[in-house]
């Protein structure tokens, strides 16, 4: 790992110097490239542990050591650094306080992806940073970037670091008499610095600060364009840490104080609870503390003062400053005090503040110290949020802004669905751009920006058949071609060797628009089985007519009438489960999203199975659609068993917003065989089987006696009209069933009349009602009624022809 841009400083070169000249790193030392980095191996210990390292010049430049760290070392941009600073030397911690600090700084690491600096030592506060990241490292293979910035002249066994792109093995064992330290096999990376002293602190302090401020400077996220925030935490500590806060506070860094940790971080905290508003003290209490300062750090009484005037100055900035107060019980964890100092610290306004919980991925922070009473978030501001949330995969902050009052149909549009369409898949599974560049049969550039167009023709590939989706209609085209103009960049209407695929799939697209009007002119929708008559010819022309008339002008042209559908097609196409299960349960038509989330996944993985990549994309997919495939059949079997009339009706509801589909034909395309064995399917079957035949037993010997004996036909039970409703029937036998009814219905009111006038005691109005309506239910149907039904039976069709 070869890093000629990071020099390191050697030993003082060239004669003897005169004694009366004192030593100086700029005068007495040289500088070379770097004969130290690779991989620390740290030995004598039950756990074999690995770090990278670097040794490196103390006035190296931050953006090359940042630049080591980013791209040789593989690390990602962290969301959050939080710098910890306290005492070098070996100092006691309470273990509760050790357990409640390491769980919270695990947990920030984790959450928020952190950074965490220290000293990098086997003493002092970095010792038990070490420690309390230990359970985590041994339960988990994710490692937690814990980077130790340590001076070169102060580790033992140094020497055998010594070496360029080498696994250095490492002793951790310290010589009682020596005053170096070794370094804590516990962290993960090392930044050891060199300014030509042995056994001296203080060669690492600069480069540090300027390693800290030049991240702040960096993007914490490439939609996002605030730097990464940091945060000092402070345990423990000397007078100088006391200085450090300075400094920090000058910067407007926040800072978190643990208190009960001892020394510099007590005294801190106890100044910060006794400071009042206008940052004066109350009677007696500056005596007080400058006796704490002199008993704790064997100070003078001019060295007290000066130490004390610095804590007032650092209270000049008292609202950076966040005490974490660990001996109470109701205490919060560490993490959230971090976080919170940071929302605290930034003094941005509340929509940078929800921006920055969403790059750290804390839910909980948003909801309990953003969205508070008086806080103001404008609505463009909450839809932005929610695209961030979208794009960057956080589920919970989609819910959480759902509940928050962002409206789905007001935000979803056009331009915004196709920018999430447009947005980076994981190198490792470009599914949809490669489904594109097979439906469009052709090379795209790697920069190609897919339209909802091809989208549309993606999702007619992966459904089959005659299935037609919404973005390749001619409505939507219009709207789309006006919204983005006829000189758009992909070229639909521009000639080239493409143009010829692009009008034959603009003509099929008009051809099966045609074929499935005539499709399902043959069926009528069984959830209008009670509408009198059908629209005539001329009222469904002018319908059809006044659907095609698009106002290009209204806004609401520009939005989607039922945006979790169009969101739940994004997120299943982009391969986000979690995402497409948010959006599976809001919305409408919950049974047909799964079944459309279960074709379209199965389908995916079988065009993922065909690709020469071998990986686990497909049995990801695979297992998707199992999943969305139970979900539709828990559904049916909830529905089934509250009403089975009504989820017989929902297998056979024509869906209009899923190409005029049904559930029952969706479970068949997506081939899920536990949801076409459900009990409701196979009894909505063998009805539709039977036709209008009220048949259960012996029923093939009945229809062949009536096929041979034509007169019997005039014996059988017939269902009436409300048994055929969950039945689809084509659109003259409906018809006939209409006309029926509207008889039987005004003969038998008549009917009703009469018993009601005939009948002398009131009480039994009930009863003739009851009467009544068994007379519907049971009466016949007219002969050639009968006759009509019979041939168009299904079974009888079968018998018929096998006969």
């Amino acid at each position: 790992m070869k890093y000629s841009d990071v020099n390191l400083g050697g030993g003082a070169e060239g004669g003897v110097q005169p004694e009366f000249e004192e030593w100086a790193v700029d005068k007495h030392t040289q500088e070379s490239p770097t004969d130290a980095y690779g991989i620390v191996n740290f030995q004598g210990g039950s756990h074999s542990y690995r770090a990278k390292y670097v040794r490196l010049s103390h006035d190296s430049r931050p953006e090359s050591i940042l630049r080591l760290m980013l791209s040789e070392w593989a690390m990602e941009l962290p969301k959050i650094l939080i710098s910890v600073h306290g005492g070098i030397q070996n100092f006691d911690l309470h273990p509760r306080i050790k357990q409640v600090v390491g769980k919270g700084l695990i947990k920030a690491a984790v959450t928020t992806g952190a950074w965490i600096l220290t000293g990098g030592v086997n003493t002092g506060v970095a010792k038990h940073v070490g420690d309390a990241l230990k359970e985590h490292c041994s339960r988990s293979s994710r490692k937690i970037c814990t980077i130790g910035v340590a001076p070169w002249g102060v580790i033992e066994n140094r020497n055998d670091l010594i070496g360029r792109d080498v696994v250095a093995p490492y002793q951790t064992l310290l010589n009682p008499l020596s005053k170096l330290n070794v370094l804590n096999n516990l962290h993960s990376h090392f930044l050891l610095v060199d300014d030509g002293t042995v056994g001296k602190y203080g060669a690492e302090v600069e480069l540090r600060r300027e390693l800290e401020k030049h991240i702040k400077l960096q993007r914490i996220h490439a939609r996002i364009g605030q730097g990464v925030p940091v945060v000092a935490l402070i345990f423990e500590g000397g007078p100088n840490v006391i200085l450090t806060v300075l400094e920090y506070l000058q910067e407007t860094v926040p800072v978190v104080v643990c208190e009960g940790t001892g020394r510099a971080a007590d005294i801190l905290a106890y100044v910060h609870k006794q400071t009042e508003e206008g940052g004066g003290l109350p009677d007696g209490v500056e005596t007080e503390i400058i006796a704490t300062i002199k008993k704790t750090f064997n100070f003078s009484h001019s060295d007290a003062m000066h130490l004390f005037q610095t804590l007032m100055e650092c209270m000049k900035s008292k609202e950076l400053i966040t005490v974490f107060h660990i001996g109470s019980e109701d205490h919060q964890d560490i993490d959230v005090a971090i976080l919170r100092a940071l929302l605290k610290g930034t003094n941005e306004s509340a929509f940078d503040q929800l921006v920055l919980t969403l790059a750290w991925d804390r839910v909980d922070i948003a909801k309990n110290h953003v969205f508070v009473y008086g806080q103001q978030l404008l609505v463009g501001s909450l839809e932005q949020a929610m695209l961030d949330a979208l794009v960057m995969d956080r589920v919970e902050f989609v819910k959480l802004l759902i509940e928050n009052g962002v409206s789905m149909h007001r935000f979803l549009t056009i331009t915004r669905l196709e920018e999430l369409y447009n947005t980076k898949q994981s190198p490792t599974n470009p599914t949809l751009f490669n489904l594109v560049r097979d439906v469009k049969q052709g090379n795209l550039p790697p920069n190609y920006k897919m339209t909802l167009i091809d989208i549309g023709l993606v999702i007619e590939f992966l459904m089959g058949g005659t299935y037609r989706c919404n973005y390749t209609r001619k409505r939507f085209r219009i709207i789309y071609n006006n919204l983005h103009g006829n000189s758009r960049r992909s070229g639909r209407h521009s000639a080239g060797p493409g143009s010829h695929l692009r009008k034959s799939q603009e003509s099929f697209s008009i051809q099966a628009d045609k074929k499935e009007k005539t499709r399902h002119d043959h069926f009528i929708k069984t959830a209008q089985p009670y509408k009198p008559k059908l629209e005539s010819a001329t009222d469904q022309s002018k319908k059809k007519a006044k659907e095609e008339i698009v106002d290009i002008d209204d806004p609401e042209t520009r939005r989607f009438p039922y945006p979790f559908n169009e969101l739940l097609m994004w997120a299943v196409l982009m391969n986000r489960q979690k995402m497409s299960l948010f959006f599976w349960q809001h919305g409408e038509e919950s049974m047909a999203k799964a079944l459309v989330a279960c074709k379209l996944c199965r389908s995916m993985g079988y065009e993922a199975k065909k690709s020469d990549v071998v990986d686990d994309t497909s049995q990801e997919l695979k297992d998707y659609s199992n999943e969305f495939g139970t979900l539709a059949v828990d559904l049916l079997e909830q529905s089934f068993r509250q009403d089975e009339t009504m989820a017989m009706k929902l297998l056979t509801y024509e869906l209009k917003n899923w190409s005029n589909s049904t559930c029952l034909k969706l479970a068949v395309s997506s081939r899920l065989r536990p949801f076409v064995a459900h009990t409701c399917t196979q009894l909505l079957l063998s009805d539709m089987w039977m036709g209008r035949l009220n048949m259960r037993k012996n029923s093939w010997y009945k229809v062949i006696l009536s096929i041979l004996v034509p007169p019997a036909i005039l014996l059988l039970e017939y269902k009436t009209k409300a048994e055929m409703s969950h039945i689809p029937q084509s659109q003259d036998a409906h018809q006939m069933t209409m006309e029926d009814s509207e008889h039987n219905f005004h003969n038998t009111t008549d009917n009703i009349q009469m018993d009601v006038f005939q009948e002398a005691k009131a009480d039994d109005n009930v009863e003739v009602k009851d009467e009544a309506e068994t007379q519907v239910r049971s009466r016949r149907l007219p002969l050639t009624r009968k006759f009509y039904a019979f041939y168009h039976a299904p079974i009888v069709k079968f018998w018929f022809n096998t006969v």
